[in-house]
């Protein structure tokens, strides 16, 4: 079968069942101009239905794919909101926010490469990068499942500035505590409720050594271990990731259940064996450790996870005629 027939037969046969999920409670600012179909309306009503088809294709050959857009939207949104900034290339010595420390291990920016320009040959000008990417992110996580697990409004824009100093201090890392990150999502207008929510996204994915093994090591600066994780689980991430650390090991952030987008990670967090510091800080809050057992039950996440992601693909973004459409979403357009 030739791909292009694989694609339209694809497309064709897609009919994803929607979870609706409104804005309420904790929602970000500057979500007013997005609204659900954007593109229906447009030069372009086939959008959603053939940005679903293109990720749908390629999660069926690369399943790892939904953590890493999954990611890449998160680490877009919380840094000068979801413009698809960091999807820009550095130019010249002017460093772009994929260069921040945090950024250099997110994957998946061939694939938003290919979507965005099948969509430009279909549309040319019409689709931004910001709702392919939160589009696709929604796409891969909710193909096993064969319906949508969040709602995607859209209408956002592209923004043409992308700046390493503007990650730091704004993209929570895995070594915060909670009073650290609950006050990054507060400076997003998000509550607990979603800093909870958002983190089961842990559930899928992998992390590099780096990123906790100062927790197996060197807590506190005195060759020991963090008293807050379980010792077992411990011994078996020394086995893993030896230390020095090596910068190119990864493993499963949800242990036994990484490839599978579900409420386990909940489950693991009250054994001790959340994999970042950041994962055991949920449970040293009263609030947050009570939402952490009401999302083990995978009606209550699956919902509340819906409904922050929306919240967060509102956080700032561009509507109307600020920013641009890009043509390629590794580069701003030239200027006229």
């Amino acid at each position: 079968m030739k791909p292009e027939f694989s694609l339209l037969l694809l497309l064709s046969i897609i009919v994803f069942g929607a979870i609706t999920v409104t804005n309420a409670g904790g929602g970000a600012p500057g979500g007013g101009g997005l609204r659900p179909n954007f593109y229906r309306f447009t030069r372009c009503p086939q959008a959603e239905m053939l940005v679903k088809a293109l990720t749908i294709s390629k999660v069926r050959r690369d399943p790892t794919l939904a953590p890493k857009l999954l990611r890449v939207h998160y680490h877009d949104c919380f840094v000068k909101g979801c413009d698809a900034s960091i999807l820009l290339d550095t130019v010249g010595t002017n460093q772009s926010e994929k260069d921040a420390r945090p950024n250099q291990t997110l994957g998946g920016f061939e694939a938003i490469d290919d979507i965005k320009a099948q969509v430009e040959k279909a549309c040319p000008g019409i689709v931004s990068c910001a709702d392919i990417l939160a589009l696709a992110a929604r796409d891969a996580v909710s193909f096993p499942f064969g319906r949508n697990l969040w709602e995607v409004p859209t209408g956002r824009r592209d923004s043409r500035v992308s700046l390493i100093s503007d990650v730091n201090g704004n993209l929570p890392s895995p070594f915060s505590d909670f009073p650290t990150l609950q006050q990054l999502f507060a400076k997003k207008n998000l509550n607990v409720n979603d800093l909870v929510a958002l983190s089961g996204a842990h559930t899928i994915g992998v992390a590099h050594c780096g990123a906790f093994s100062r927790r197996l090591f060197n807590f506190t600066g005195k060759g020991d271990m963090d008293p807050s994780l379980d010792a077992t689980y411990a011994g078996t991430l020394k086995q893993q990731c030896p230390n020095p650390a090596n910068p190119a090991t990864t493993v499963g952030m949800d242990p036994q259940s990484s490839r599978s987008f579900d409420t386990h990670y909940f489950t693991i967090l009250n054994q001790k064996k959340g994999l970042f510091q950041s994962d055991a800080a949920l449970l040293t809050n009263a609030v947050s450790a009570a939402i952490v057992n009401r999302l083990q039950f995978p009606r209550n996440f699956f919902f509340e996870f819906g409904r922050s992601m929306v919240n967060m693909g509102n956080i700032e973004v561009l509507t109307g005629t600020a920013g641009e459409i890009r043509k390629n979403c590794r580069v701003i357009n030239p200027l006229a």
